[in-house]
């Protein structure tokens, strides 16, 4: 029988892929999104993620089993609309978490970030559990939805996974407010204007990775068995060391008159508060995660495909 997923967020950056390569391995996929951007209406769903009734009501009509809610106010957007980022980014959690306590859905996915780490967190090789104390509104609300998801597992059995991305680079949708949006439109500027102003700093790094990976450790972590899931908050989950000076040089080998200028803001301080590298074997050792784009192969794929 075909399973039934829910994707609320399905129009974002992680969330359109997903729905691709969910349909591709034969799931049933709904769409839920803010915005509507497909012809096919039966399937999606013009949805606010904060109302409880709507996401129930979508559940009970396609007898959903599993809900991927990619959904969330990203750390640079955040910064600027607290509240707002606050409200989206838990009311939204909460709401489906309930559903599933109340046995109308299987099984929950919900990202978290490496923003829940802060500038006290050890910076290379951060370990699974280690001292979090994040220093934005995206991080507070991140670690957050962590402990509640470790709790509705705990007190009501409900199977909720994650993964604590790094950034993501991908060339197929926009990024949506974040602090490594950098990583994509230094691809987009090199091509259409040859010269990039970076807001992040030139030696800055941070942990990458390419979306076709992300996609791919998801899918892995949900069909894991429930048995070999040791971490119920969230999975570190490692990528590519990037930097804007990393990602410059790397063009500069196909695009040799390129150029970067820097010229920092508040981003600076939200992605210089992040590790370096993750250690991500929990990750590897319950469910076998690994990463197989590197960042030679990542800037071909990019500066070929993106628009």
């Amino acid at each position: 029988m075909q399973k039934t997923v829910l994707i609320i967020g399905s129009e974002g950056q992680i969330g359109s892929e997903l729905c691709d390569a969910l349909s591709v391995q034969g799931f049933k996929v709904i769409r839920a999104d803010i915005r509507l951007q497909t012809d096919d209406a039966k399937l999606q769903y013009q949805l606010d993620a904060t109302d409880k009734d709507a996401i129930e009501s979508i559940v009970e009509e396609h007898r959903i089993e599993v809900v991927y809610l990619m959904a969330a106010m990203l750390s640079a957007t955040a910064e600027r609309h607290p509240q707002k980022a606050w409200e989206l980014n838990m009311q939204s959690l909460l709401h489906v978490l309930d559903l599933a306590k109340e046995k109308k859905i299987k099984q929950v996915f919900w990202p978290s970030s490496i923003a829940i780490f802060g500038p006290d967190t050890p910076k290379k090789n951060t370990p699974q559990e280690t001292v979090i104390h994040p220093s934005t509104v995206y991080g507070i609300s991140k670690r957050a939805g962590e402990m509640w998801c470790a709790y509705y597992h705990r007190v009501f059995g409900v199977d909720v996974r994650s993964l604590r991305y790094p950034g993501i680079i991908s060339y197929k949708t926009a990024p949506g407010g974040g602090t490594t949006d950098y990583a994509i439109e230094i691809f987009k500027s090199a091509k259409s204007e040859g010269q990039y102003t970076s807001f992040i700093e030139a030696h800055t790094i941070t942990p990458m990775i390419y979306m076709s990976d992300a996609i791919t450790a998801t899918i892995a972590l949900m069909q894991a068995p429930s048995e070999s899931i040791t971490v119920r908050t969230s999975y570190n989950l490692d990528g590519l060391a990037v930097s804007p000076h990393k990602l410059e040089e790397e063009i500069k080998k196909q695009l040799p008159d390129f150029k970067v200028d820097y010229t920092t803001d508040y981003r600076q301080a939200i992605a210089a508060s992040w590790p370096e590298s993750i250690n991500d074997q929990r990750a590897r050792a319950d469910w076998g995660y690994t990463i197989h784009t590197d960042l030679q192969h990542l800037v071909q794929e990019m500066l070929t495909h993106i628009k």
